[in-house]
């Protein structure tokens, strides 16, 4: 049931991070099983929030096995991308296939459980740089000012998950925050504003703490943020209803023409979705 308290994302919004999880428990050194957290659930979110195209982005807790990614991106078609995870050496068959199901970059995770390591990150560019593919990384947001150096050479487009995901969260004026603010100035990068509730300390329904480097991240850089759901939010119990965290951001991010931005054009951009919605 639509809730008549939160409005709907605008016309052609771009989920630009969920995952689906298949039943059971899933690989990792921590198995936990995720509920309704396949297809049919995730389209009744898309049909409840107005989301319009998604990105799929492989979860960690199934290693470099992206059959249950692809799946998702075989039902939904052309209005769908994912993003991968392979080792740093695989082959180009093997990327040349995933290109064939939607793929679009790789993902680098960069707390436990992930498979890449940052010295493997500068080559690893270079090749997806020569396919137009992207880099999507996960880090504590708190090595950014040390990664800097490394994250600029990055020759692909680098987009940043859940506002640099600070572990936990910073000042406005610490230089882990100065360090994202300045990877969005020099053009490569991009910021998924999402999962703000992973490290608030405040706490919701604001999450005020988070809220605020995302806002100070929008009013720099509004053609270099994506909207994301974080669906279906393993790590939050209960989850939160999708509507009202769209509504949270647009609070966030309060005018029309930055929102359309946010929500639309800058991913259909940069994932190359064509026209105003699916």
């Amino acid at each position: 049931m639509t809730d008549a308290r939160y409005q709907a994302a605008p016309v052609g919004t771009v989920d630009a991070h969920m995952h689906l999880y298949a039943p059971g428990l899933h690989k990792g050194s921590t198995p936990f099983s995720v509920p309704h957290a396949e297809l049919p659930a995730y389209q009744a979110v898309m049909k409840h929030v107005g989301i319009d195209r998604v990105v799929f982005v492989q979860s960690m807790l199934y290693g470099d096995d992206n059959s249950t990614m692809l799946s998702g991106l075989e039902a939904l078609g052309d209005s769908a991308r994912g993003i991968a995870v392979t080792q740093a050496d695989a082959t180009d068959t093997l990327w040349d296939q995933l290109a064939s199901h939607g793929v679009i970059g790789l993902r680098a995770f960069m707390l436990n459980g992930g498979f890449l390591s940052w010295d493997e990150l500068p080559r690893l560019s270079a090749r997806l740089a020569e396919r137009n593919w992207q880099l999507h990384l996960q880090l504590d947001g708190r090595e950014l000012a040390d990664r800097a150096a490394l994250l600029s050479d990055i020759q692909c487009p680098l987009v940043i998950d859940h506002v640099g995901k600070f572990l936990s969260p910073v000042e406005p004026e610490a230089p882990a925050f100065k360090a994202l603010l300045n990877l969005l100035a020099a053009g490569k990068t991009w910021v998924k504003l999402s999962g703000l509730y992973e490290t608030s300390l405040t706490g919701g329904p604001g999450y005020e703490d988070t809220a605020r480097l995302a806002r100070i991240v929008a009013k720099e850089a509004p053609n270099r943020v994506l909207w994301a759901s974080n669906w279906p939010h393993p790590n939050l119990q209960p989850a939160p209803d999708d509507r009202a965290l769209v509504d949270l951001v647009r609070r966030i991010v309060p005018g029309e023409a930055e929102q359309q931005l946010l929500f639309v054009q800058n991913a259909a951009e940069l994932f190359g979705f064509k026209g105003a919605s699916a």
